[in-house]
């Protein structure tokens, strides 16, 4: 069962991610994501494109318990709360998740390329200096994978409020 910092956090990545506002995360949320993202970074997105279409897919086999290719806040709050048996998973779609923030593939996350990420999710402006201040641990401004991908860990399957990835994809 999920704890109610897994709800909190589900809850506002589920509504940023259901586009449409339908109450369900379909494939065409994720293109929907994807094209708002394109647009903020401009340029050529294939790549984006691609990691997006992977995360719906391996979201799609991990979530949608009844397999109507829909996925509803609690299909996604029951496999959450058993992400901790498939850790492996979250590592790789962290890893996959950098790569598509890393516009200019130098191995770290700048914070403007953060903001268009926290932008393309929700929809709305970029968060403050002092978010992306939280998620970067040693104070280089800018985020390394392996960071990232800790972030990632602990907002997808932890528990512990203070962790800095609680706010990953902006405040809670």
């Amino acid at each position: 069962m999920a704890s109610d910092l897994q709800r909190k956090k589900v809850s506002v990545v589920f509504t940023a991610m259901d586009v449409n506002e339908d109450g369900f995360l379909e494939r065409a949320d994720f293109e929907a994501l994807t094209d708002r993202w394109e647009r903020l970074r401009g340029g050529d997105g294939a790549d984006l494109r691609e990691i997006m279409m992977r995360w719906w897919e391996a979201l799609s086999a991990t979530a949608d318990a009844d397999r109507d290719r829909r996925i509803t806040q609690d299909e996604m709050l029951a496999a959450v709360a058993d992400l901790q048996a498939m850790l492996d998973l979250v590592v790789a779609t962290g890893e996959a998740m950098f790569e598509a923030v890393d516009e200019d593939g130098d191995g770290r996350v700048a914070e403007p390329e953060y903001a268009r990420m926290i932008e393309a999710w929700t929809g709305r402006g970029a968060p403050s200096r002092g978010e992306f201040g939280r998620l970067d641990r040693n104070g280089d401004g800018t985020l390394s994978k392996s960071e990232f991908v800790t972030h990632w860990l602990e907002f997808w399957s932890g528990d512990d409020e203070e962790a800095p990835g609680n706010h990953l994809f902006g405040l809670i």
